[in-house]
């Protein structure tokens, strides 16, 4: 936060369930299930049973009406006090790192001391209705009163009417599904098949080689049987991604497959927030501070904007309010949607004409270091089960700041709807977080652009590994709803 006279935010730890394939482990899971679990792993692991806290929020972006009040649902099934209050939210991709940025600013206000904040999503136990007609019928049919008015109520009915509606798999405005936007966006910025195909097998490795070193057994905690995310794939290689037909474009120019886009996914994390006075008096610890956020979006309906690229935005504001450079940071975590999207946003940044007439820069963000980026594997290989994907990563990026001793890192997610989150997370060299620019790191001598304006075990459960047909997750589904 800028703001000198606000408190600082403490990211006392997060918890959250393996992540899963759509229609395999957790196929007959719900989301109250999945949150409440990511809820649980907090509870358990910091002695929060009984006790009641300031807030929670939480939301899913593929749900049932019945869900319309799930954070509360969920608390109520923790063993946290049931006077916890509790707020239901959504934004896409971007749900659960909002519900941080918004407990995170009644925390640096003084409004409350600590809140519980996360997302859960499953696309196996999606919502499927009938059309709109009937549902018509049907509500005309509850308020008949006599025989005559229910026999109306079914005038001019056709069977059509009963084809089932699942949720929409593409944006309300354009009509085209996500993968289809970010092919567009591949095709602008000039990203290649092998490129995205390489991103793709770096992360996979990356998230193999953090399981089995250990690094996720703090924050992964098993649910349903399940101990490992299932979409990990560890024996991938280029040969196998290159083997994979495109999803979205069918012709010889589409870029974008089964195998570089996220898998439809199941699960949930969460993430506990604090004061620095709460956490002393809870004698808990801080793995690090949240200290700067930004929510931007673009006009990718009549602007023909990126409909992913607003991370570019949301990132250069952060930055510019935070008086860093873009490679002042130790680690990067960016939400890999789709491998091409994140090529699309490294590639913007070092553009020199997009930064200045798009970003209104004096020059380009510049390149970043390609090593410090997703360092144990992103979404592509992790899975994204939408909403929870925010609260993954501040609870990933705090476990390994802790483990580092120090240092800065910085966090893009891009969602639905053409909009984009930002975020920075600090703890410095004596364990207790950065966030002012007494204790941050010594900046980077590049000139910045000013604005002119332990080993888990193997899964007991098993899934079979993707086919070139297979359906993509964030393209295919369900965040447009």
């Amino acid at each position: 936060m800028p703001d000198k006279n606000l408190r600082r935010i403490a990211i006392v730890g997060g918890s959250r369930i393996p992540f899963c394939r759509s229609g395999s482990l957790y196929a007959d899971q719900t989301n109250l299930d999945m949150l409440t679990a990511a809820f649980r792993g907090v509870v358990d692991r910091y002695g929060l049973a009984g006790k009641k806290l300031d807030q929670v929020i939480a939301g899913a972006v593929t749900t049932h009406s019945k869900d319309w009040n799930l954070a509360r649902e969920a608390v109520l099934s923790t063993g946290l006090s049931p006077l916890t209050p509790a707020v239901t939210m959504q934004q896409a991709c971007g749900t659960s790192l909002q519900a941080a940025m918004l407990a995170g600013s009644q925390i640096a206000a003084g409004e409350i001391e600590c809140a519980l904040v996360g997302g859960t999503d499953t696309t196996s136990d999606v919502p499927i209705v009938f059309k709109r007609r009937f549902a018509q019928r049907l509500m005309q049919l509850n308020k008949a009163k006599t025989f005559g008015q229910k026999l109306k109520a079914f005038k001019g009915f056709s069977f059509s009417e009963l084809a089932p509606q699942p949720p929409r798999n593409s944006e309300p405005r354009t009509g085209l599904s996500m993968g289809q936007h970010c092919e567009r966006m591949a095709r602008e910025w000039n990203i290649g098949r092998k490129e995205q195909d390489e991103l793709t097998l770096e992360s996979h490795q990356k998230a193999a080689e953090a399981w089995d070193s250990g690094f996720f057994d703090d924050l992964v905690k098993p649910f349903n049987g399940v101990v490992r995310d299932n979409i990990v794939r560890p024996d991938t290689t280029m040969e196998k991604l290159a083997s994979l037909k495109p999803a979205f474009d069918r012709s010889r120019n589409g870029t974008l497959t089964a195998g570089n886009s996220t898998a439809l996914s199941d699960g949930a994390a969460a993430v506990l927030l604090a004061s620095e006075e709460w956490v002393r008096e809870h004698d808990l610890p801080v793995l690090a501070w949240l200290t700067h956020s930004r929510t931007a979006a673009v006009d990718y309906v009549d602007g023909d904007e990126g409909l992913l690229m607003a991370p570019t935005v949301a990132v250069a504001e952060m930055l510019q309010r935070a008086g860093l450079a873009l490679q002042d940071f130790d680690f990067y975590e960016i939400h890999e949607a789709f491998a091409a999207q994140v090529l699309c946003t490294l590639k913007a940044w070092e553009n020199e004409t997009y930064c200045r007439e798009r970003l209104g820069l004096d020059g380009a963000l510049g390149a970043i270091d390609r090593s410090k980026m997703n360092v144990h594997g992103g979404s592509v290989a992790i899975g994204h089960p939408f909403a929870a994907t925010g609260a993954r990563i501040v609870g990933t990026l705090a476990h390994v700041l802790e483990k580092a001793g120090s240092g800065r890192g910085l966090i893009s997610v891009c969602t639905a709807g053409g909009m984009g989150l930002a975020a920075i997370v600090e703890r410095d060299n004596n364990g207790s977080g950065g966030g002012s620019k007494k204790t941050a790191r010594k900046k980077s001598s590049r000139k910045k652009a000013s604005k002119k304006t332990g080993k888990k075990k193997a899964a007991r459960k098993t899934a079979a590994p993707p086919s070139g047909d297979e359906q993509v997750g964030e393209a295919s589904g369900n965040e447009s709803n």
